[in-house]
């Protein structure tokens, strides 16, 4: 066996064997809901800022961004606080990943037209088609970057 067919050869089993890791599996009926659920959730409440739209999807909604309130009070709070200082704020959802009760979102938000805005991870858990918890990472947009991969 030659080097090149025996690289050819390991570099086609690999493909094979990776293949099925790289593509995305399907969502079962019940992450469907939820992603549906959390998308609906998200629109309705960050970019409408409609709690009371928003509301109709909250559980006991346990959140573990320590800068917010607990609760569904905790959330409508927030909501006001971006319709007054924020009012045309806006976020772009780019990835959802979904496994099981947990929904992964990959957003960009902007707060003011005109600025970069951040990079967030927001992690809501469900029950029972309602949110429980929520978890999020937060991070600012930089004017340059180390490397040309982008954030998005």
């Amino acid at each position: 066996m030659t080097t090149r067919f025996a690289m050819a050869l390991t570099a086609a089993l690999v493909a094979t064997i990776a293949a099925p890791a790289l593509a995305q599996r399907a969502y079962s009926p019940q992450e469907e809901r939820n992603k549906a659920i959390v998308l609906d959730f998200y629109e309705q409440g960050l970019n409408r800022k409609d709690f009371e739209a928003a509301s109709k999807y909250l559980g006991t909604y346990i959140q573990h961004n320590p800068n917010a309130e607990d609760g569904p009070e905790g959330f409508r709070k927030f909501i006001a606080f971006l319709k007054t200082k924020f009012p045309q704020s806006h976020s772009e959802i780019t990835q959802v990943h979904v496994d099981g009760d947990f929904v992964v979102l990959r957003v960009r938000a902007i707060r003011e037209p005109g600025t970069r805005g951040n990079a967030i991870v927001d992690i809501f858990r469900l029950k029972d088609g309602k949110i429980e918890e929520h978890w999020d990472s937060v991070q600012p947009i930089p004017e340059t970057s180390a490397n040309t991969n982008g954030m998005f």
